[in-house]
């Protein structure tokens, strides 16, 4: 049980990982709000481009899961992901626009490279690096290959590099599970995905009834189920309806987001430029102080992640 992490001082990924703004510090005092709460795992972004483009991020990589494990929290990695904007770059990063959702998330590897084979050598490297480096490290629970493939009206040409992910982590011979979660209604997508991950893995951001349907379809294939992305209150996605099913059914969960931060998804998906801070919040539990944005949700998290 867990949730899926970026320090609220970093807008994306490359924000998080890159040397000049990982924040450590940031990094060990949400941590350990984390921990508080009872989550034992949290789902973290990777990014392609530092991978060759940064000699010391497996330095940064090892000093975060550190500190997670000091927390007694181990890590789902993500190496691909089709959200969000198309032009990620090294270097400095945007500021967030004010009210917009995920404004500065950036995909990997972009979709000229996701529509390019000739360019896929580099991504090679960094799947069978990354996964290589940790490949019998008890810190990582599992490896998340690609995010929401065919996200952004991609739909099935992300399946070859989806494909070749498989691949090269195979190469990589982890001791970890793979996996890459279904997430809409793509039959060739999702039949792949399914077919090839150790762990079934899916997003619901749907009101409970719909998600204990899911679950129960995705249990007949027949390996452990878990989720690595719900809770978006105003869509009826919530901890109070949700984590007893979660719980009851013994699939574990991964909400998005912990603190509100640079990301900005307090507010919904389609929030508009200067929207002022939503009555209801989209995603997040704690404000940056760490004071709960609802205290009723703090004590239910932690009603269920204490029970035995």
């Amino acid at each position: 049980m867990g949730c899926n992490f970026i320090p609220s001082t970093a807008i994306n990924q490359l924000e998080m990982w890159q040397a000049a703004t990982f924040d450590p510090e940031a990094i060990r005092r949400e941590l350990d709000w984390a921990a508080e709460l009872g989550f034992n795992t949290v789902r973290v972004y990777l990014h392609d481009l530092l991978w060759e483009a940064d000699a010391n991020v497996l330095s940064r990589v090892d000093r975060y899961l550190s500190i997670a494990d000091a927390h007694d929290i181990r890590t789902l990695f993500v190496l691909f992901d089709d959200c969000w904007r198309d032009d990620p770059h090294l270097g400095p990063q945007p500021d967030p626009i004010p009210g917009v959702h995920n404004s500065g998330w950036v995909r990997s590897p972009g979709s000229s490279v996701v529509l390019d084979p000739t360019r896929w050598e580099r991504l090679a490297r960094y799947v069978q690096g990354i996964i290589g480096a940790f490949a019998e490290d008890d810190r990582v629970l599992m490896w998340d290959l690609y995010n929401e493939p065919g996200n952004n009206e991609m739909g099935a040409t992300s399946l070859p590099l989806l494909k070749q992910a498989f691949a090269w982590a195979r190469a990589a011979h982890p001791t970890q599970p793979l996996t890459a979660g279904v997430w809409f209604d793509n039959a060739e997508l999702n039949a792949f995905q399914l077919r090839a991950s150790d762990v079934i893995t899916f997003h619901n951001y749907e009101k409970v009834d719909h998600l204990a349907r899911q679950i129960q379809e995705l249990k007949t294939h027949g390996r452990p189920v878990i989720c690595t992305e719900y809770m978006a209150r105003p869509r009826g996605s919530r901890f109070a309806t949700h984590l007893p099913v979660f719980r009851r059914e013994n699939v574990g969960c991964y909400n998005w987001g912990l603190v509100k931060g640079k990301t900005q998804t307090i507010y919904p998906w389609e929030s508009e430029i200067g929207a002022p801070e939503p009555d209801l919040w989209f995603h997040d539990i704690l404000r940056e102080d760490s004071t709960p944005y609802r205290a009723e949700e703090v004590a239910r998290i932690q009603s269920i992640s204490h029970e035995h």
